[in-house]
């Protein structure tokens, strides 16, 4: 079976074909199809904006389809930045480093810990007749704090300032199998993986 991954960034594509190689998926990027969409994030909720991602995708390819949206939510911002986390930054083309420095700047007048979590939510997304899709839902939550100073080489986005108490490590310490197992993509792609399966054995 083909899976289209519903992204262009490549860290996220990394880590999902690495959670997901234990099934026998061709798993493809849009790269590979040559698809060129942009999905404007307009939902409400990070489910509606994997479900838009998701959906647009596999209409353009026919394909099966895995969309996801994630954010950063800090408890002294009330939650910010959440559904903006990747456009938090008041300026154009910010850089993931731009977007780090901004948020310790806002964290600064708040006493520590700056306790937080990263969400995700992910929509597997198939073709149903008519042109209609079928979509479902799975989620995953991982909590920690966020600290002001960076640690570690990996990861992307806010990982090296995402400090994970349990493991005395931030995400961007940690190697891909043990970020896999834990972070909040990695526990919603694996909450998918029952309803991928049986797409593979044609239950669904």
């Amino acid at each position: 079976m083909r899976l289209l991954l519903a992204t262009n960034n490549r860290g996220k594509m990394a880590e999902i074909k690495a959670i997901l190689s234990d099934l026998d998926l061709e798993i493809l990027t849009p790269a590979d199809l040559q698809l060129e969409l942009e999905v404007p994030e307009v939902g409400n909720t990070y489910a509606e904006n994997a479900a838009l991602k998701g959906a647009a995708f596999c209409r353009a390819s026919g394909l099966p389809t895995l969309g996801d949206d994630s954010g950063l939510e800090v408890e002294a911002l009330d939650g910010a930045p959440g559904l903006y986390s990747n456009r938090f930054v008041p300026i154009p083309h910010a850089t993931d480093a731009d977007r780090r420095k901004y948020l310790i700047e806002r964290l600064l007048a708040h006493p520590r810990p700056w306790k937080a979590r990263f969400c995700c939510t992910v929509a597997l997304v198939r073709p149903a007749d008519n042109g209609q899709v079928r979509v479902s839902y799975h989620e995953g939550f991982c909590y920690g704090e966020i600290i002001p100073e960076e640690r570690g080489e990996g990861g992307f986005g806010y990982d090296p300032i995402f400090y994970i108490p349990e493991e005395g490590r931030t995400m961007a310490e940690l190697g891909m199998e043990v970020k896999n197992r834990i972070s909040h993509r990695g526990r919603a792609v694996q909450a998918a993986k029952p309803a991928l399966v049986e797409i593979l054995q044609g239950r669904a």
